[in-house]
């Protein structure tokens, strides 16, 4: 029997579910969990905090598959998951649905100027002016990442009628490489951050990227707060370069309530919540996990496998 160690708040949507010679062991506390891991060859710890993980996974000397339900792994041991020949799996596409839907949400508030009604609506005032103007329509936007949340990202402002650039390291027909894109910041009304988090993209947007940027242009980042300088974004806002920018992530997680990123106006922080604001995540989660263990009974290749060299 192959021993999966799997976090007993998943129970309901696996148990009865896994394949003939499985054989699940659910942990329901820390101290359960470090003392099953030296049992496990599959392990399955999301919704258990980071440190606890680390720790569990330095005992798993028999591990041979790792399974995350988050897209970005960057959080992991990679470098001992290479040492040790262990596969991982992540959740690429799994909150791809919420995260497109959250890009939606903060450009069409932004654009509309929603704050506003909101807090008038607080104060009982009735508006006769609205507070934003501007139409996704024709907008020119740059998506910077195309996964699978880059796609669907894409596909939701097609439908909205704007003008989608897509920029990945490898580009496709159409697509905008690294130097491209980069010399072509001066188009776009928007732009949309979701790269994978590696050193390499590590301060990949930075003060010249920033100014580069058209005057007026609003900055997304769904990717990792390390993606951007801050310091520099927080120049560029005051400066009034950009006219806006939607933090999903920040660095540092949670922003110190003393930031000045809290207190500007044209900036919206939305504390990385839109990975996780979708009731099907579990079960979706779920689902590749026990379609996974299949593969693995059936010693075939496991789908979504990281590139533990690159990071994603």
């Amino acid at each position: 029997m192959t021993v999966a160690l799997i976090n007993a708040q998943a129970r309901r949507l696996v148990e009865g579910k896994t394949p003939d010679g499985i054989e699940p062991l659910w942990f329901e506390s820390p101290e359960h969990l470090l003392d099953l891991a030296p049992r496990a060859e599959i392990a399955w710890l999301d919704m258990c905090p980071p440190p606890l993980a680390g720790q569990a996974i330095q005992r798993m000397e028999k591990l041979r598959w790792y399974n995350a339900m988050s897209s970005g792994v960057d959080w992991l041991p990679l470098d001992l998951f290479r040492e040790r020949g262990v596969v991982l799996t992540n959740g690429a596409g799994i909150h791809a649905q919420s995260v497109a839907e959250f890009a939606l949400l903060g450009m069409l508030g932004m654009a509309k100027g929603w704050r506003e009604v909101v807090r008038a609506q607080d104060r009982h005032e009735w508006l006769t002016q609205p507070p934003g103007t501007q139409e996704l329509l024709d907008a020119e936007v740059l998506v910077i990442g195309a996964g699978e949340i880059g796609r669907r990202i894409q596909q939701m402002l097609l439908a909205m009628g704007s003008r989608v650039t897509m920029a990945r390291r490898s580009p496709g027909p159409g697509e905008l490489g690294g130097r491209e894109w980069r010399a072509a910041l001066g188009r776009f009304d928007w732009v949309i951050l979701i790269v994978p988090s590696t050193p390499e993209t590590r301060g990949m947007f930075g003060s010249g990227e920033l100014a580069a940027m058209k005057p007026g242009a609003v900055l997304m980042n769904f990717a990792r707060g390390t993606v951007v300088d801050q310091d520099a974004l927080l120049a560029a806002i005051d400066s009034h370069h950009l006219g806006g920018a939607f933090l999903d992530v920040t660095d540092p997680e949670p922003l110190p309530s003393g930031h000045p990123l809290w207190s500007r106006e044209n900036v919206h922080i939305s504390m990385h919540l839109s990975g996780l604001a979708q009731d099907a995540l579990f079960p979706r989660g779920a689902a590749r996990f026990l379609e996974n263990l299949q593969r693995f009974r059936r010693d075939e290749a496991l789908l979504h496998c990281v590139d533990l060299a690159r990071g994603y």
